[in-house]
């Protein structure tokens, strides 16, 4: 008996991921997976996403967008195994939600501005969390990146008040903790010293979400910067035969200079 032909690109997804964890002829490897193995699988997809957005290649983006899918599918599979959810209830519960919270599109709720349907929305989202006795800041995932979750934390927090008035006194706020760090790495204690350095990374998060500037995207970009400056480095170095590791941390400062004095130029 022949397989039904799927009815959409949808179907056919659900029903190759249906047969790569069938016990009788399925793929051991995917057999094996479950939530947590395949988690940091879903996370390295979207970044790949992003990155491919962020270089403005749409080849790329489709594929990623695809491999992305793929893991919603692959979750969603094995929720289905455990009698928990199927795809169809993942697809129904996100459609509902966002019917639910576009009533000046789906209702009878006038057409709002960007600005008053971001307000509303949160509001939306702050009755769903009351409702099930979340406090403020849950809606903030623990599994985020640590910077860009200390953006958002602060940025909830913000939205009741609690929140420096003025960039001033952010950027006060971190010269006094980079003093409290330097007297840290004076005294030696480690436990301190890491507790003062998060202290640092949480007020540079603010001074970002301040100046509404993402602050992976601005250290994606600064290490990007690095590498390139670095590979100058490499480069002038091998006109002569050798490697950094064969070279002074004199000399490289000088290449790195002009490295930096190549990118002025072009800027």
């Amino acid at each position: 008996m022949t397989a039904p032909i799927p009815a959409s690109a949808i179907d056919e997804l659900l029903e190759v991921m249906a047969r790569l964890r069938d016990p009788q002829g399925g793929c051991a490897w995917d057999l094996e997976q479950t939530f947590a193995t395949i988690a940091p699988y879903t996370i390295e997809e979207a970044y790949e996403v992003a990155d491919a957005i962020q270089r403005g290649d749409m080849t790329d983006l489709e594929e990623e967008l695809g491999d992305l899918l793929l893991q919603v599918v692959f979750h969603a599979r094995i929720a289905e195994e455990l009698g928990a959810f199927a795809f169809e209830d993942v697809a129904r519960a996100i459609t509902e939600k966002m019917i639910r919270r576009h009533p000046h599109v789906f209702g009878e709720v006038k057409m709002r501005s960007s600005a008053e349907q971001t307000l509303a929305w949160e509001e939306a989202k702050a009755k769903e969390r009351a409702a099930r006795g979340e406090s403020w800041l849950d809606a903030v995932a623990v599994t985020l990146p640590a910077l860009t979750r200390a953006v958002k934390l602060s940025a909830r927090a913000a939205r009741v008040g609690f929140v420096w008035p003025s960039l001033g006194e952010v950027m006060a706020k971190l010269h006094e903790e980079v003093g409290e760090l330097e007297a840290e790495v004076a005294a030696g204690d480690r436990t301190r010293i890491g507790a003062e350095l998060g202290d640092v990374l949480f007020v540079c998060a603010n001074i970002a979400r301040a100046l509404d500037i993402d602050p992976d995207d601005a250290l994606r970009a600064t290490n990007a910067k690095f590498v390139r400056r670095f590979g100058h480095i490499e480069r002038r170095l091998a006109e002569d035969g050798r490697t950094p590791d064969q070279s002074t941390l004199e000399e490289m400062d000088g290449l790195w200079d002009e490295a930096r004095a190549a990118d002025r130029a072009i800027r």
